[in-house]
This record gives C-alpha cells, sequence and structure tokens, in this order.
C-alpha cells in the first residue's frame, strides 16, 4: 500500500511539474507580448497578434479600434489589407499555372502579353517579376526600366501587377475568381477578394503622421492593378490558414514549392536581418537566423495598414501581426512587429 501510495505521489508530483512547465512555457512568450502591447513609447500599437502551432491557438489577441473616431473595439476576426502579403498569393496562383505548363517561369513575357506596347516585354520573364530582378518602377503608372534585368535585387509592386496580368491571360480567369477559389480551397471563410460591396467591411487604415496626428483613410486608394502584389482582405486566423497551406503541400507540388521557397537574389529588411536574407518568390526565406524562417511584410502609410506573416515550418508555427494604422516615422513603422518577433524567436515555443 504505501508503495502505491508513492507510485501515485510521484505520478501526481510529474504532473505538477508537467503543468508547471507548460504555464512557464506559455507565459514565456504571451506575458511578454502582453506587457510589450502596452507600452506607448516610440508608438502605440493598434491591430491583432495570432500565434498558431500545429493546428493549435497559442496566441489571440485584438487591441485598439477599428475606427479611431468611432472608437469601435477590434476583434480577432476583423479584416485588415494584406498589403504586400498578397504576393506570395499571386506567387502561388502562377506557380498553380506552371503546373498545368500554362506558364513557362523563364520564357520572355512577349509569348503571353503579345500586344505590351513596352520594349522590355522581350526581355523580362515571369521568373524575374516574382523575385524583383525584373528592374521595373513605374514612372506615373508607366512601368519603366531603372536597371538591367536580372541584375539584382529591386523592389517592384509593379512588377506584380505584370506578373497578374500573365496570370490572367494564361489562366483564362479573372483574379477576383482565383482568389475566390484559393481562398475556399485554404477555408479562409472571413478572408476575400476586395470588391466594391465587400470593401466596406474592411478595417479603417489611419496614416500616423511624422507630429503624431493621424488621418482616417475612408478607403483604399489602390485600384484593382495593384490588388495582385498589394491588397487583399484576410483575417489574422485565415492567414494562419494560408501558411497551412501553403507550407504544408496542400496548394503546390513539393518540387515547384521549391522553385518557390529557394532563391537567387538577396535583400536586405529591417524586420529580419541587418544582413541580406534570401527573397524567392513572394517569400523572404531566412536560412541564415538560429531556426530557419520564411516570411513577408506589408506597409503603406498612405493606406494606413502594417503587417507581417511568418512561418516557422520545423515547428508549423504561425506568427502574425496585423496592425490598421501605418507611420510615416518609417524608423519605427514596424516597431511592434520587430519586437514581437524577437520574443517568439527567443522563447520556448520554436525550440
Amino acid at each position: 500500500m504505501k508503495h502505491l501510495f508513492k507510485l501515485a505521489s510521484c505520478a501526481l508530483a510529474i504532473l505538477l511539474i508537467s503543468c508547471n512547465a507548460e504555464a512557464q512555457q506559455q507565459d514565456d512568450y504571451s506575458a511578454k507580448i502582453d506587457s510589450l502591447i502596452k507600452s506607448t513609447t516610440p508608438r502605440t500599437f493598434n491591430g491583432v497578434v495570432f500565434i498558431k502551432q500545429n493546428g493549435k491557438e497559442k496566441y489571440a489577441k485584438a487591441f485598439g479600434y477599428v475606427d479611431f473616431n468611432k472608437k469601435t473595439p477590434l476583434k480577432i476576426n476583423d479584416r485588415f489589407s494584406t498589403m504586400s502579403i498578397a504576393k506570395q498569393i499571386t506567387a502561388t496562383l502562377i506557380l498553380q499555372e506552371v503546373e498545368k505548363g500554362t506558364i513557362d517561369l523563364h520564357v520572355p513575357i512577349r509569348k503571353y502579353l503579345p500586344d505590351f506596347k513596352y520594349s522590355w516585354a522581350d526581355s523580362i520573364t515571369v521568373h524575374h517579376l516574382l523575385n524583383h530582378t525584373s528592374g521595373l518602377y513605374s514612372d506615373d503608372l508607366k512601368p519603366t526600366l531603372k536597371l538591367k534585368t536580372g541584375t539584382e535585387f529591386s523592389y517592384s509592386n509593379v512588377g506584380y501587377s505584370v506578373a497578374g496580368l500573365v496570370l490572367e491571360k494564361q489562366s483564362g480567369k479573372s483574379y477576383e475568381e482565383l482568389v475566390t477559389a484559393l481562398f475556399k480551397k485554404c477555408k479562409m471563410n472571413d478572408s476575400a477578394y476586395p470588391s466594391e460591396n465587400n470593401s466596406k467591411l474592411l478595417t479603417k487604415g489611419h496614416t500616423i503622421r511624422k507630429d503624431g496626428s493621424f488621418k482616417l483613410n475612408e478607403k483604399s486608394g489602390f485600384d484593382d492593378s495593384y490588388y495582385f502584389g498589394s491588397h487583399l482582405m484576410v483575417t489574422a486566423p485565415d492567414l494562419a490558414k494560408w501558411n497551412e497551406c501553403l507550407h504544408n503541400g496542400k496548394l503546390l507540388k513539393p518540387k515547384t514549392y521549391q522553385l518557390m521557397t529557394n532563391y537567387s537574389t538577396t535583400a536586405t529588411h529591417q524586420l529580419f536581418s541587418e544582413n541580406p536574407i534570401g527573397y524567392g518568390y513572394g517569400l523572404r526565406i531566412n536560412d541564415k537566423a538560429d531556426i530557419y524562417e520564411i516570411g513577408h511584410t506589408g506597409f503603406h502609410p498612405s493606406e494606413g495598414f502594417t503587417a507581417v506573416n511568418l512561418y516557422y515550418p520545423k515547428t508549423k508555427t504561425s506568427v502574425i501581426v496585423m496592425e490598421n494604422v501605418a507611420n510615416e516615422n518609417f524608423d519605427i513603422a514596424y516597431y511592434f512587429e520587430q519586437e514581437i518577433r524577437k520574443i517568439v524567436m527567443d522563447s520556448k515555443l520554436l525550440k
């Protein structure tokens, strides 16, 4: 009997230690994020933070307001603009066409857009457009070459607009149809292509001026030619579903996914590192960090949105931060996104 009592006591002690360890692991990052969000220096946070690991929510909280004037509280399922996170969605749709044989990544886009009036269509490929080595920039809405194609990384929103034209031409479908079907496949039920009707469901973007005042943006200033690389409507939980679909073989064949996540060019971004990291197709690939990381940011001060979507394949962890504010002072624009990333990277969550 005493032996059984000792065994039971040991089992209880092990259970208590296990529970305590789990609580410590939870507090390791969640309490730190809670504390960080309360900070008002160098700026305040207004948005949602969502962390999901291997199908389980680990952190899901909303802070601040949908509309600064009406003081309507944000909810975790509110819709935000993806900003440039849309690029990985467009890249995935294009790669699905590559699998079908309707798009070749390495032939000049003149093949797909024969009536295009720009001479650079004879040399730029879809590969160049997707990894920002096309050299294109927008001059009064006219795509113009500023660098020799294929020589170096130069971030290009207009490049994704051109890639979107190829996608629609070769698929025979509109971007709206393609995005709607893709979101349905990933069960992203609260996310959508921004049509005239459902755009009313988007949270209001706020531009934070350098003097601390704000401008409320009643609606997006983007027209649909920019949606391919700069504007779709998503919730943070749905973006985690997107990560699960994309990075776990539900959307692309393994070889095609490798094309997307391998890289031939590098670039710096302050959120990830002071040193250059890889850029695949619509994704930044950080294989230089201690923990392998795939992600992308989104930011546009005049639209009033800031976001980051991070994925850690080893532990199947998504870390998503979406704000309906964007700060004109770029030095502090990504402050909370950077700090939340650091907290998660230093926690036991990814170990």
